[in-house]
Parts: structure tokens; C-alpha cells; sequence
């Protein structure tokens, strides 16, 4: 008999803890759903869309300068380094609400620039690892990225084109993601109340 308690005890608060996220399927779905009309709105070009991306970056900021801030009273090295990047990012916030057209251009243009020089690193990294699988994948997005970096960059409209684009299709992308984990949580909080029972 206490054979067969001991691995019910040490089991009973994970099934129990899988059963409880389970259940808060239904808020992955919300934000999942969320996502993908943030997505939309994005991409549509439609009047108050760009502002939208702005206030939403803005605020982004915000709450990773917060959290940042509250982490740097958590750890016990490097706290200087937290609590200079969250107010880096509590300004880089309030930046953005108060100028959110200069802003998107300015972060448009640096993105610009990131994928020209993240372009060239997995060009080099795919390059120097032809031996293993698919490596030929990691070459032709490096060529993409810099391409399309270096499209973006010789013009301000062009860089803000791509990066509203990229920011809709990962809004996208990332609600999608999110209905998928909402029904698989749901299907496991089923399989966990038909075996209990």
C-alpha cells in the first residue's frame, strides 16, 4: 500500500499544477487573438495604424524599463547594469509617446541596419558550416536579410515599410502560436480530468 502512495505524492502536485495552467487555456487564446488583429491593424496602412505601432513600442519599453528596474533589486551582482538598462528603456519609452513618427524612423532605419549586418553573419555562419544539414537554408535567409537591409536602407519610407511589415507578420506569426498553445492546453487539461477520473 505505501508502495503505491510514495509515486502519487511526488506526482500529485505537477498533475495538480498542469491541470490549473490548463485551465487558463482560454487567456492564451485572448491574447493569441489579440496578436493577430494587432497584426492586421499593422499591416492594413490604415489611418491610426502607425500610431498604434508607436504606442505599442512605446509602451513595450515601459514595462521592460519596469521590469528591468524591479529585476535589478532581485539580483545580487551587476545591479548597476539592470537599473541603467531599465532607464535606458523608461526613456527610450517615453521618447517614443511623446515623438512616435521620428521614432518609428528612427527605429526603422536601425533595423535597416541590423538585417545588413545580420545578413552578413549568417552568410559567414553558413558558409563556414557547410558540412552540416540544411546549411544552405541559413545561407539564402542571410542573403535575404541583407539584401532587403540594404534595400531598406538607401531610403527613410522604404526602411518603415519593412519594418511595419516585419512587425505585422511576427504579430501574426506570434498570435497564431498562441491559439495553438491555448488549444493544445485544452486538450491536455482534458486528457488530465479523463485520467483522474
Amino acid at each position: 500500500m505505501s508502495d503505491m502512495s510514495a509515486p502519487a505524492t511526488g506526482a500529485g502536485p505537477s498533475l495538480a499544477a498542469a491541470r490549473d495552467l490548463s485551465r487558463t487555456w482560454w487567456l492564451f487564446l485572448i491574447i493569441g487573438i489579440f496578436w493577430i488583429l494587432f497584426g492586421l491593424f499593422v499591416l492594413s496602412y490604415k489611418v491610426g495604424s502607425l500610431l498604434a505601432l508607436a504606442v505599442f513600442i512605446g509602451l513595450t519599453f515601459l514595462f521592460t524599463g519596469v521590469s528591468q528596474v524591479i529585476t535589478a533589486f532581485r539580483v545580487e551582482s551587476w545591479r548597476w547594469l539592470w537599473i541603467l538598462g531599465g532607464i535606458l528603456s523608461l526613456i527610450a519609452g517615453i521618447i517614443t509617446l511623446a515623438w512616435p513618427n521620428r521614432t518609428l524612423l528612427v527605429l526603422s532605419v536601425l533595423l535597416s541596419w541590423f538585417l545588413v549586418i545580420k545578413g552578413i553573419v549568417d552568410v559567414i555562419d553558413a558558409l563556414a558550416h557547410t558540412g552540416r544539414d540544411w546549411w544552405w537554408v541559413g545561407l539564402l535567409l542571410g542573403v535575404l536579410e541583407f539584401v532587403l537591409g540594404i534595400w531598406a536602407a538607401g531610403y527613410a519610407g522604404r526602411s518603415l515599410f519593412v519594418f511595419v511589415n516585419l512587425v505585422g507578420i511576427y504579430a501574426l506569426f506570434h498570435g497564431f502560436a498562441e491559439i495553438f498553445a491555448a488549444f493544445a492546453l485544452r486538450r491536455v487539461g482534458h486528457e488530465i480530468d479523463a485520467a483522474i477520473a
